[in-house]
């Protein structure tokens, strides 16, 4: 047996073992559609903090977790007669192939930017009516900040030049301050806001992914301040009862602890 029939003997197996679960699981004839949604939201992020850590084992367990929803879906699916797995797979192979006119058909492009601008065009032919209408509603705030500048990029949207990005942070940030000492809360949430966006188009043009950037910046200070918070301890002391130069003296310890510790 070869490597893609073994491939396909293993994918069968997981399509044999869904229909059995749904026959004789309790817990998995109850699921539905609505029922699986927030779960395989929670999925998606396990196989995302999988990545980040580069855990190559985490991101195979966690790879298996989300095939495992997409072919539950797949399964409820058919039960209802709208579709079936095999709809799900032709259906994505028929988008691959037309939004790779490049690779399929006879595009020529020159680079990455050229198939991503190819592709915005393409997604309208495909039904978007509109450029941004593609991003979806419920993407967690900053990832979708990311891909509406983005999408808005591959249409010509953009800097000319990136470092012109740094004039309108400065610019955001300032109107900022300026609100604040008037004290109008929905006017500092609007500034605050403008500026996010405007620092989240700064990591964009610098090719900085900023939810990736964000979260190592959580685990490390996750990290540090558990260093802090252990260290009190040892002391036989709470952090309650520290004051901040103390706390800090200890902060600085972290950092070359932390350095210490990285890969």
């Amino acid at each position: 047996m070869n490597s893609r029939e073994k491939k396909l003997e293993a994918f069968g197996r997981l399509l044999d073992i869904m229909d059995e679960l749904r026959e004789k699981c309790p817990w998995d004839r109850e699921q539905s559609f609505e029922s699986l949604r927030n779960l395989t939201i929670e999925e998606t992020y396990e196989l995302a903090d999988a990545i980040l850590e580069k855990d190559m084992n985490g991101i195979r367990k966690e790879m298996g977790d989300v095939l495992l929803h997409i072919v539950f879906y797949a399964k409820l699916g058919s039960e209802s007669g709208k579709f079936d797995i095999a709809d799900v797979c032709n259906s994505l192979c028929e988008k691959l192939v037309f939004r790779h006119p490049h690779v399929f058909g006879d595009t020529r492009v020159n680079d990455s930017k050229d198939v991503l601008e190819n592709w915005e065009d393409l997604k309208i032919r495909e039904g978007n009516k509109t450029v941004l209408g593609g991003v979806p509603k419920s993407l967690p705030a900053m990832i979708k900040a990311n891909r509406i500048q983005d999408k808005a990029r591959a249409v010509g949207f953009d800097w000319d030049l990136r470092e012109q990005i740094w004039e309108k942070v400065d610019e955001e940030l300032n109107e900022l301050r300026e609100v604040i000492t008037e004290g109008n809360q929905d006017r500092i949430e609007d500034e605050f806001g403008d500026l996010f966006f405007s620092v989240i188009n700064a990591a964009r043009l610098y090719n900085v992914d900023p939810e990736t950037a964000l979260e190592r910046t959580n685990k490390k200070f996750v990290k540090r301040f558990n260093y802090l918070e252990q260290e009190t301890l040892h002391k036989g002391r709470s952090l309650r009862d520290m004051n901040l130069d103390e706390m800090n003296e200890i902060w600085e310890k972290s950092k070359a602890f932390d350095d210490k510790t990285k890969p």
